[in-house]
């Protein structure tokens, strides 16, 4: 018989899994576009950072990401090792590290810009939904949008 008192550590009563299950399954429908570029699902979106902005330091990069240095130190240096982006250090503080995107990585963009459209086809949310989601998973970030 079940017991009242446990029913908050019930799989199925946690907030954290199906987001956990979700996110998942999200980059696992990325895999496909993102073997073509021959890019990891964490090396797109530091790219994505880097398409827009063009230069950022670490720091700013693993804010942007949520990913601490630790993460992002390999990361980059596999970036850097595909011709992608330098790593130098700044000029004005040498304890900062600029990431910053090589013509070949502007090169790639050209071949990325279509993952974000063939990934809302593989979605099993329209459009209000994505949006709606977009919205909630940002305030659970604490970033209002």
């Amino acid at each position: 018989m079940d017991n009242p008192k446990y029913d908050a550590l019930k799989l199925e009563n946690q907030i954290c899994f199906p987001l956990y299950a979700a996110s998942r399954e999200i980059i696992k429908q990325y895999k496909p576009f993102l073997d073509e570029l021959e890019l990891t699902y964490t090396q797109y979106i530091a790219m994505m950072i880097l398409w827009e902005k063009k230069t950022v330091t670490v720091k700013e990069m693993g804010d942007m990401l949520y990913l601490d240095s630790g993460t992002l130190t390999p990361l980059l240096k596999k970036l850097e090792a595909k011709g992608l982006v330098t790593r130098t250090r700044s000029h004005e503080d040498e304890r900062n590290l600029n990431v910053g995107i090589t013509e070949k990585g502007e090169v790639l963009k050209e071949r990325a810009v279509d993952v974000p459209t063939g990934l809302a086809r593989c979605s099993r949310l329209d459009s209000e939904e994505a949006v709606t989601l977009y919205r909630i998973l940002y305030k659970i970030l604490g970033k209002e949008v």
